[in-house]
Parts: structure tokens; C-alpha cells; sequence
């Protein structure tokens, strides 16, 4: 049996499963790792690897950072492993047809959202913010435009009324890897055919910014606590208390009304903040230079009453 030759391209976590999948399967060989540069972590800026580049070290792989995708030598480096096809997951980089063109069967993308729905950086997240019932992910061939290439198979998954981008995550990187398995065989066999996307239900899913996790009190309670989990693990969602920066880091909705921003009730079941429509219980918040507490901790310890005033 001869063995295709793989060349890996990923960063997070949710690019591990499918790494590993493909290291697994007798039938793939997979010849290098493309990864982003090692960079700077936390205050001290001490250089960590990628998730990506650690599971690679494990197996021995050949790795490659490129700071460039367009020069030449990255895609001398590339075309001598002389690739039957790249996967890419969360590689956190547009390819250029320089790339593109490399692997005898193309570049395949295993891109977590039901496309043509999420394009982008951040499509679990976007999910649960906008309210979506299911995700998935989808196995695509990559073209030069963002995410909008055509897909070879799909697998789709409910959202659930708990998850959080972290939880998704895990169970979208878990499915993916699966089905990128057992689609690629057959991609490279010419047995799978790729259907174009829709032009309609196009959405956009930019990289997420701390900024985004401002809760807006005007917005409706349900609105606002798809953002809180949305928000998981990072940025995590924030109110503003006086001069204080409220971290949310779990909510849940309960029929009340008010002002807007306005504490309706704490005490030793949390604190709940009036919204646009219904209002907000907040679950477990985190202070300043604080660790992530229940509510009713802060309210035990007097830092929040009634009648205050969030924006």
C-alpha cells in the first residue's frame, strides 16, 4: 500500500485530534508540520509552542514556522517533501497559490462551522453567540478566498444549552478529526466529489478581540448570556461597575424586569442585572486582580447590592 504523504498545517488545540488521527492511520504518512512561530506567553513573555508543535515533537515530525508564506524559500521548504496533499486546521494563516498549488491533491481545510455560515477565524464562537442550534464542521478544498471553497463532506452537532466555545471546542475538534480521516482516502481517490457553497446564508466570523466581550445591558437577557458562554475561555464577557471591570464567566436567565443595568437581586443565590428584554443571574464573576468567584460570594462580601447601576 503505498502511503500519502501529508503535510500537517495547525496551531491550537483544536488542530491536535486530527494531527493525531492522521499519525494513527497506517495509510497516512505524514511527512511535516507547519505551525505558527513560537511566541511570547503571559507577563513574562516566556516563548511557548504552539499545541501543535508540541504534539508534533512528541512524534518525532519534522516541523517548520515560516514568518512568511509568500517568499520563495517557504515554498522551496514545502515542495521538498513532495506533499499528496496538505490538511489544514486552524493553521491561523491564508494561504497563498504559491501554497495552493504545492500538494499533488490540493490543500484540504477542516474549517469548525456549517459553512457557507461562519467563514473565519472564530466560527464556535459565533455559533453560540448568534444563536445558532447546531455547527459542525466542514472538509473543503482551499481556494484563495477565505474559507469559500468548495465542501467534500460535513458533521454536523448540536449546540447545547450549556456549551461554551471551550466545551464546542472539544467536541468539534473530536468530530472533525474523525470525519477528516475518512473523507481524505477517498478525496485523494478522486470518490468524493465537492459540492460549491451557497451563495446565500454567508456570514462572517472575525478573530474575537477583547473588546468583544462588553456586555451590552440594552441587549435582551438571552442575547447577552450567548455571550457570556460565546466568550469561554477567552475574552471572557464584562460588565462595568464604577470604575471596575466585572469579569462574567457564567450566567443564566431569569424572568425580571427593570432599568437596564440596574441590580434587581443579590444575594446568596448570585446578583441579577436588569436588561433591554428579561434579565441577567449572574453566576460566577471575577474582580480586578481576583480569581473567578460565585456571585454570592461578592455579595457576601458587600461588593454589590441592589439598586446599583452596571453599564
Amino acid at each position: 500500500m503505498t502511503r500519502l504523504r501529508v503535510i500537517f498545517m495547525g496551531t491550537p488545540d483544536f488542530a491536535v485530534p486530527t494531527l493525531e488521527a492522521l499519525i494513527a492511520e497506517p495509510q497516512f504518512d505524514v511527512v511535516c508540520v507547519v505551525t505558527q512561530p513560537d511566541r511570547g506567553v503571559g507577563r513574562g513573555q516566556q516563548i511557548a509552542h504552539s499545541p501543535v508543535k508540541q504534539a508534533a515533537l512528541a512524534h518525532g515530525i519534522p516541523i517548520f514556522q515560516p514568518t512568511k508564506m509568500k517568499v520563495p524559500e517557504t515554498r522551496e521548504s514545502l515542495a521538498s517533501y513532495t506533499p499528496d496533499v496538505a490538511v489544514v486546521a486552524a493553521y491561523g494563516r491564508i494561504l497563498p497559490p504559491s501554497i495552493l498549488e504545492i500538494p499533488r491533491y490540493g490543500c484540504i481545510n477542516l474549517h469548525a462551522s456549517l459553512l457557507p455560515r461562519h467563514r473565519g477565524a472564530a466560527p464556535i464562537a459565533y455559533a453560540i453567540w448568534k444563536g445558532d442550534k447546531e455547527t459542525g464542521v466542514g472538509i473543503m478544498r482551499m481556494e484563495e478566498g477565505l474559507d469559500t471553497g468548495p465542501v467534500y463532506a460535513e458533521a454536523r452537532l448540536p449546540i447545547e444549552d450549556f456549551d461554551t466555545t471551550g466545551t464546542l471546542t472539544v467536541k468539534l475538534a473530536q468530530s472533525g478529526a474523525k470525519a477528516l480521516v475518512t473523507a481524505l482516502p477517498r478525496i485523494c481517490r478522486g470518490e468524493l466529489a465537492a459540492r460549491p457553497q451557497a451563495r446565500e446564508g454567508v456570514t462572517h466570523s472575525p478573530p474575537l478581540a477583547k473588546a468583544e466581550g462588553q456586555l451590552d445591558v440594552t441587549k435582551t437577557a438571552a442575547e447577552l448570556e450567548r455571550q457570556v458562554r460565546a466568550m469561554q475561555p477567552w475574552p471572557v464577557a464584562s460588565l462595568t461597575l464604577g470604575a471596575n471591570k466585572v469579569l462574567v464567566g457564567k450566567a443564566h436567565v431569569v424572568a425580571m424586569s427593570g432599568p437596564p443595568g440596574e441590580v434587581l437581586h443579590a444575594d446568596k443565590h448570585g446578583v441579577v442585572v436588569a436588561c433591554g428584554e428579561g434579565a441577567l443571574a449572574l453566576d460566577e464573576v471575577q474582580l480586578p486582580g481576583k480569581k473567578m468567584i460565585p456571585a454570592a460570594a461578592w455579595v457576601n462580601g458587600r461588593g454589590v447590592a441592589v439598586g446599583a447601576k452596571f453599564a
